[in-house]
């Protein structure tokens, strides 16, 4: 399962029926101008397997970055180390290192609560254009 992560990649897992994580990861793609990441929705058996391989609690209601052999980041930690490898303005948004973590991961959880009230849920995950599936692991 960890072999299908191509070596010098960074794994995206993320909620695949959140239309807000979809957009999201849809912009990730965008501004991933160094080709760092792979995606995996958090449904998918490829998903549960990293998560129980890493450790994490399954029922974590959060995006997940896998750095292989490196660390994993959850919540406001993850979206700031996606951020940070992005192209464009968004390593600009590390200046919320400044906040303290529990602060971050509040308003993070309070977002991620709210996600599917304020911007709906897909009846199953999104599907790929070709030119961007060869990105996505399942």
């Amino acid at each position: 399962m960890i072999d299908k992560i191509p070596p010098n990649k960074q794994l995206i897992l993320f909620d695949g029926v959140c239309n807000f994580c979809d957009e999201t990861i849809q912009k990730v793609i965008k501004a991933d101008k160094n080709n760092l990441f792979v995606f995996a929705s958090l449904q998918s058996n490829f998903g549960k397997e990293i998560i129980q391989y890493i450790g994490v609690n399954p029922s974590i209601d959060s995006i997940i970055l896998y750095n292989p052999g490196v660390a994993y980041f959850t919540e406001s930690d993850a979206a700031l180390e996606i951020s940070k490898q992005l192209s464009g303005f968004y390593p600009l948004l590390q200046i919320g290192k400044i906040a303290p973590k529990s602060l971050r991961n509040s308003i993070y959880r309070y977002i991620a609560k709210n996600r599917y009230k304020w911007y709906g849920k897909k009846e199953e995950c999104m599907i790929p254009s070709a030119e961007v599936r060869s990105k996505f692991l399942s």
